[in-house]
């Protein structure tokens, strides 16, 4: 192909292009994406946050759940009912539904009674406290 660009500039990349979408893979069921939960975890002086995207998901439908350092974040995108009038049809859904998780674990346990939630625009924002260290305790050897 590339002698042909260079012999005829009437054959460029718009030609080629074209040549690939039309011998590209075409694309089922079955190799839809997987549903995906993106975090960005900052840690702070004495606390840490976590962004995760969970787009098209109601805040009734997360669950976090915090255990001494680990946090996992469980949501369920459900499929929304259809409705369609007389002769209606669907030409292409690619609208997802499923369960995505995500489990991580930090570097300092989090104070869990002080954690906080918030989800707006499809972003989950937690405000997770890490636990203070307890003051070390001398023992007296008798």
């Amino acid at each position: 192909m590339s002698n042909l660009r260079l012999l005829d500039p009437a054959f460029s990349n718009n030609f080629e292009s074209a040549l690939r979408r039309f011998f590209a893979p075409v694309a089922f069921d079955t190799d839809l994406p997987e549903l995906k939960m993106r975090i960005d975890v900052t840690d702070k002086d004495n606390a840490y946050e976590v962004k995760a995207d969970i787009p098209g998901v109601k805040k009734e439908d997360i669950n976090v759940r915090i255990d001494g350092n680990v946090v996992q974040i469980d949501a369920e995108v459900k499929r929304e009912k259809e409705t369609k009038g007389d002769g209606d049809r669907t030409l292409c859904s690619e609208r997802y539904y499923g369960n995505v998780s995500r489990t991580f674990s930090l570097a300092d346990d989090v104070d869990e009674s002080k954690a906080q939630a918030t989800y707006a625009d499809g972003v989950l924002t937690l405000a997770l406290p890490k636990k203070t260290a307890e003051a070390s305790k001398k023992l007296t050897v008798q």
